[in-house]
C-alpha cells in the first residue's frame, strides 16, 4: 500500500506491506526520525506522541493508513536549536527531563494543548497531559507548561502597525 503525506512540512510517499503497521515505525524504520519514541506498544504510556494534523496522537497504535493526505509533526519538526518552540525553550529553562526518554512525547503533549487552551489550569494539565515519567518530573514538567504558555502569549501578541492616516 502506498501512503503520501508530509512529516514537519516535507512531502513522503511510503510503501508498506501492511496497512496497519504502527505510525511509530513509519517514522522511526522507515523515515529514520528517531526523537519519536517507542514506550509501552499500548497507546497507554505517550512516548510516541506527535502531532497528525494538529492532535496529539499516539503512534505507536495509531495505523498508518490513517495519515494518508495528512500533515504528520514530529519532535523534529516542533521547532530547532536556532528557534525552539515555546514548549522546547520551556523545557530547557526549567531543566525538565532526567532521563529524557518520555521528554519528546510530553512536548508534544503540551503542543497539543497549548494550542487549544493557550493558558492552561493545573485541572487542566491533569485531565489532558497523561503521558508516563518514571523519572517522575512532574512537578518540572508543569512548572514548564505553564512557562511555555506565557513563552507562546508574548510570541504570538498581535504587532500594531501604524496606520496610513
Amino acid at each position: 500500500m502506498k501512503i503520501t503525506f508530509s512529516v514537519n512540512e516535507m512531502p513522503q510517499s511510503i510503501e508498506i506491506d501492511d496497512e496497519n503497521t504502527p505510525l511509530l515505525w513509519v517514522i522511526r524504520d522507515m523515515l529514520d526520525l528517531k526523537g519519536t519514541k517507542f514506550g509501552c506498544g499500548k497507546a497507554a504510556c505517550g512516548a510516541c506522541t506527535l502531532h497528525v494534523d494538529g492532535e496529539a496522537v499516539r503512534s505507536c497504535s495509531y495505523p498508518a493508513k490513517l495519515v494518508e493526505g495528512k500533515k504528520v509533526t514530529t519532535i523534529e519538526g516542533l521547532g530547532s536549536e536556532e528557534h525552539p518552540h515555546p514548549v522546547q525553550q520551556a523545557w530547557v529553562e526549567e531543566v525538565v527531563p532526567q532521563c529524557g526518554y518520555c521528554q519528546p512525547g510530553f512536548m508534544m503533549a503540551t503542543a497539543a494543548l497549548l494550542d487549544k487552551i493557550p493558558e492552561p489550569t493545573d485541572n487542566d494539565i491533569d485531565q489532558n497531559i497523561i503521558n508516563v515519567c518514571r523519572c517522575a518530573t512532574y512537578y518540572r514538567m508543569r512548572k514548564a507548561i505553564h512557562r511555555a504558555a506565557v513563552i507562546k502569549k508574548n510570541t504570538t501578541q498581535p504587532v500594531n502597525s501604524e496606520s496610513d492616516g
